[in-house]
């Protein structure tokens, strides 16, 4: 019987992934997700990786130009550092950070937090992309969205890039990529 109050009086936190390729909405999802917990007045922390500049140094942006200020970090083992107090952590473009980042959520949720990630779940070539599948192994809930293919108008699930360049990541926008559906990316890739 004391076990299971004390299991009563824990909170539990829980871990939601939301993915899909670029300009699908993944950003402006996690903003939405967010705002609601701010307006249930839960304490919220938002984190981006340090090397995503594209927009704004210290905010998250999404493609249509919605934002939250964020705090951007080197690596996952510095959310663990800077969020003892948060209800809820945001965490954006979960693909840059490093492989740590799936223990440092699992901690945060069996802290009682709620944590809520927002990234690529492919990277330009159609492969898994870095801490991603992880994540969606273990979350309790998972949102994929979609984009418009920007050739035949179906929902689009790759992100093509545009220029030839073999690093895994570079940072760009629609100057460097562009959503396409399988049809069009496989169409694209063989025709790049």
């Amino acid at each position: 019987m004391f076990l299971e109050q004390k299991r009563s009086n824990k909170k539990i936190g829980s871990i939601e992934v939301i993915v899909g390729s670029m300009f699908s909405g993944k950003t402006e999802e996690l903003i939405r997700r967010i705002r609601r917990a701010q307006i249930a007045n839960l304490k919220v922390e938002i984190y981006k990786p340090a090397i995503d500049k594209r927009y704004d140094e210290q905010q998250i942006v999404s493609h249509n130009a919605l934002s939250l200020m964020s705090t951007p970090v080197d690596n996952s083992q510095s959310i663990l550092l800077l969020s003892s107090e948060a209800d809820v952590i945001g965490i954006d473009e979960a693909q840059f950070f490093d492989d740590e980042l799936v223990n440092v959520c699992n901690t945060l949720a069996n802290d009682g937090i709620r944590v809520i990630i927002a990234g690529l779940d492919m990277d330009y070539k159609g492969n898994p992309f870095g801490p991603i599948p992880k994540l969606l192994a273990i979350a309790e809930h998972i949102t994929k969205v979609h984009a418009v293919c920007v050739r035949c108008g179906d929902i689009a699930q790759y992100s093509f890039r545009k220029a030839i360049n073999e690093n895994l990541v570079l940072l760009g926008e629609k100057d460097l990529y562009e959503p396409l559906c399988r049809a069009c990316y496989l169409d694209a890739i063989n025709n790049q």
